[in-house]
């Protein structure tokens, strides 16, 4: 019960800061502006990681290297601190870590991805009034594009949101089976 407890209170502060670095990311490479109030609470989030690893990483084009890292490095610290709470109990998983971490950065964006999709639909639907219906929509058009050229609106009606979101739930079956895999 208490390795439960920790593990879920570590996934929601890890989910939230990591989440908010892959958010940077993300943001810098679609060049959306951070004065916003989303970019503003991302910069909050994770200033505090990704400017000291900015001095070290570099970044390479429009990709910020640091903002990635810093993202995996949250992810690994959460599987760390797991795999010695665990090895206390006298289970050793510390070299799985490093790939534990990277199926939960994977995990990380394909549940970002799902909520920023559902904050879009149900924008979409109440009309699109709010200012941040613009950053919104700039984060999931480039995902939904694919989609859009291949599937044209039924009846006026788009439903790349929804076959992304079927296709992310997939990927995230395919994840989880991975990672089951790698734990055996």
């Amino acid at each position: 019960m208490l390795f439960q407890i920790v593990s879920f209170l570590l996934d929601i502060a890890t989910g939230l800061l990591a989440g908010a670095c892959l958010l940077r990311l993300y943001m810098q490479y679609q060049r959306i502006p951070f004065g916003n109030p989303i970019g503003r609470l991302v910069f909050a989030l994770s200033d505090w990681i990704v400017l000291p690893l900015r001095r070290a990483v570099p970044p390479v084009g429009r990709w910020d290297l640091a903002s990635l890292l810093a993202a995996f490095l949250l992810e690994l610290a959460q599987y760390l601190l797991l795999a010695l709470l665990l090895s206390a109990f006298g289970a050793t998983s510390l070299p799985l870590v490093p790939g534990l971490a990277l199926f939960g950065l994977l995990r990380l964006v394909v549940s970002g991805l799902t909520g920023l999709l559902i904050v879009y639909a149900i924008m979409s639907w109440v009309g699109g009034q709010s200012p941040l219906y613009g950053i919104v929509d700039r984060l999931c058009a480039p995902p939904l594009a694919p989609i859009r050229r291949v599937l044209p609106p039924v009846g006026g009606l788009d439903l790349s949101p929804l076959v992304l979101l079927v296709v992310l739930q997939v990927a995230s079956i395919v994840l989880n089976h991975l990672q089951a895999s790698l734990l055996r």
